[in-house]
């Protein structure tokens, strides 16, 4: 005992001696031992990435006008752009701010700057309302004159009661932005407190490397504030905390975790963009080779990077867009959710688009043990009557049936070589890959069919291209689909 005492002291005496370089590293501070377990259970290496658009604050292009910053946008293929109080605005207009103190001819010339390089400025911040009706309304004014959607600020009041009244005139939203303390917004508890109940208009800007500033775990945040997050200004960094030699690094290349990030924000099904603000200063004169880096990562990661998402979100939330239906029923699709429902007769909700070879994900799920529907692939002509099922196969979904009427089946023809489908009341992952004749179909990570297509059972002749379309067979045992992609090839 007293050995190891004295060694202990000379441990204690040597790292002290050695000065900071032997100081313990600061610890990650957990928001919680619920949301440390939920991140540590949440297996975000199976999440399929969904793609999300790329925009920049304007901060990364500190150096440069705003009119600059757009051609800079405009080379990167970025569509996007949130503004930032006080950059000068450049062109015609060498001395200007862009601020809310612009004038009529000023903002004109910004929007149509705008619009020439294809950019949408789609938010403005981080800016100060203040604290009266007058100065928030001078802001939410600024919004509505240029088209700005999303305001990201850190309100000094905090009785959001004017705040709430003012997002739902303006229908603008506000996004609490945590920048590092003595910020007061700095840790996402006082954000989600801030947020929790309020219009939805109201919720989180996640700046993710201010969270690991102030070593905090950006995906426990993320978790918190699920719902409510509105921008998102994504970074990675070279490490937790404030040390000398930490600093911003491209999306990838750092401890930020950005890949889990993006998987959580796609289980969350977040609605907006991802921002690239980059603040490493010794770049700050050229972070366009950054922000390259950044996007090819973003890319290199995202599942559906290039497929088509069918059912897509419009102004009021997803929609129908696109598809139509032939014959007795209907789909409800959630316009939150964007799940699709069934309800009434037989029918089928067919995509406007004629597809030769092609990959198809989507999931689904039965309400109940004898849900019964399917998903038609290459039907040869607009539906206008029943004849299109003589004409095209369905990959069945019927788990009380069997053989070639069982889920995962080539309906009438093949039957599945596995049984793979989840029980009633869960979502399962299903993958169709259809390449000239040869029909792969794999449900939740098993191939339940690879086979050589040809017409059989009620099936007569099979057409080359066509349609695809998600049956309804009746109210009673509704099918439920979601997340519905596809890819031509």
């Amino acid at each position: 005992m007293k050995r190891a005492l004295a060694v202990f002291a000379l441990v204690v005496i040597a790292a002290a001696a050695a000065g900071p370089a032997y100081q313990a590293a600061p610890q990650i501070r957990h928001i919680s031992a619920e949301l440390q377990k939920a991140v540590a259970s949440t297996d975000y290496a199976a999440v399929r990435i969904k793609p999300f658009p790329f925009a920049s604050e304007a901060w990364t292009f500190r150096k440069f006008t705003f009119v600059e910053t757009l051609d800079k946008l405009k080379e990167l293929g970025v569509a996007a752009i949130e503004a930032y109080p006080g950059q000068t605005l450049g062109g015609k207009f060498p001395e200007a701010r862009f601020n809310e103190a612009m004038t009529d001819e000023q903002a004109a010339y910004a929007r149509e700057a705008l619009k020439a390089a294809g950019v949408t400025l789609y938010g403005y911040g981080v800016v100060d309302i203040g604290t009266t009706e007058e100065s928030m309304r001078r802001v939410f004014d600024f919004a509505r004159r240029m088209g700005i959607r999303v305001l990201a600020c850190e309100p000094a009041d905090d009785d959001f009661t004017l705040l709430e009244r003012l997002v739902k005139e303006y229908n603008v939203k506000i996004a609490i932005h945590n920048h590092p303390a003595p910020s007061k917004y700095h840790l996402p508890e006082t954000v989600f407190a801030r947020v929790d109940g309020r219009d939805p208009r109201i919720g989180s800007c996640a700046d993710s490397g201010h969270w690991m500033r102030g070593m905090i775990d950006p995906r426990e945040a993320f978790k918190l504030l699920k719902g409510r997050i509105l921008d998102v200004h994504l970074k990675d960094r070279s490490d937790f905390g404030t040390a000398e030699g930490v600093d911003d690094v491209a999306w990838g290349l750092g401890k930020g975790r950005i890949r889990d990030l993006l998987a959580e924000l796609t289980l969350q099904d977040y609605d907006g963009y991802l921002t690239m603000e980059y603040e490493n200063e010794s770049e700050v004169a050229d972070p366009m080779p950054a922000f390259r880096k950044s996007m090819a990562y973003v890319k290199s990661v995202t599942y559906y990077d290039g497929w088509i998402q069918a059912l897509r979100r419009g102004s009021g939330g997803y929609e129908k867009h696109g598809w139509n239906h032939y014959g007795p029923g209907y789909f409800e699709c959630d316009p939150k959710t964007g799940v699709l429902k069934g309800q009434g007769g037989m029918g089928l909700l067919w995509y406007g688009r004629k597809l030769r070879d092609f990959v198809l994900e989507c999931e689904f799920m039965c309400s109940t043990p004898t849900t019964n529907s399917g998903i038609f692939l290459r039907v040869p002509e607009v539906p206008v009557s029943d004849d299109y099922i003589y004409h095209s196969i369905e990959v069945q979904i019927d788990d009380a049936s069997t053989g070639v009427h069982h889920t995962g089946a080539a309906y009438d023809i093949e039957a599945p070589k596995v049984l793979a489908s989840k029980p009633a009341g869960e979502w399962n992952h299903l993958r169709i890959e259809f390449r000239g004749p040869r029909l792969k179909v794999v449900l939740n990570g098993k191939t339940a069919l690879d086979w050589e297509s040809r017409p059989g059972g009620k099936v007569r002749d099979l057409a080359p291209e066509g349609y695809i379309g998600l049956q309804n067979h009746d109210s009673q045992s509704p099918p439920f689909f979601r997340n519905v992609f596809l890819k031509e090839l």
